[in-house]
């Protein structure tokens, strides 16, 4: 499936082409404290397909797994991006809230669970405003 999706500011933007089957929400402690929230969803691109406008900024940090992740994200409007591996970038992983077609794309798997907070799996019943 076709992607686009961009920065809250605009400055940076991208297209890739993502197996919708492989989308996927991560509740660990990294995931959590990079997007601000209980957890982060993203959608897999092979880097082949991946088109990025405007010079993303990258910070690397080694995961619990002990895997290096470079983290794309917007150097004005800090808006989060995509992660890969800092050296050869063959995979992508876009951040489904910067995605146009995030609607399109729900999660098929969760991963991490173990830090998933106990209050985040089932918001049904919050008051709707």
């Amino acid at each position: 499936m076709k992607i686009h999706g961009r920065c809250f500011c605009g400055q940076v933007s991208y297209e890739a082409e993502v197996d919708p089957d492989k989308v996927q929400v991560c509740h660990c402690t990294d995931c959590q404290a990079f997007s601000g929230s209980p957890w982060r969803a993203s959608a897999f691109a092979d880097a082949a397909t991946v088109k990025i406008t405007g010079e993303p900024k990258i910070f690397v940090k080694t995961a619990a797994s002990g895997r290096p992740r470079a983290q794309g994200f917007c150097a004005n409007c800090g808006s989060a991006l995509f992660s890969t591996t800092p050296e050869d970038r063959k995979l992508y992983a876009f951040r489904l809230g910067a995605v146009a077609e995030r609607a399109q794309l729900p999660p098929k798997q969760q991963v991490w669970c173990d830090s998933a907070l106990p209050w985040a799996s089932d918001i049904r019943d919050l008051p709707k405003k």
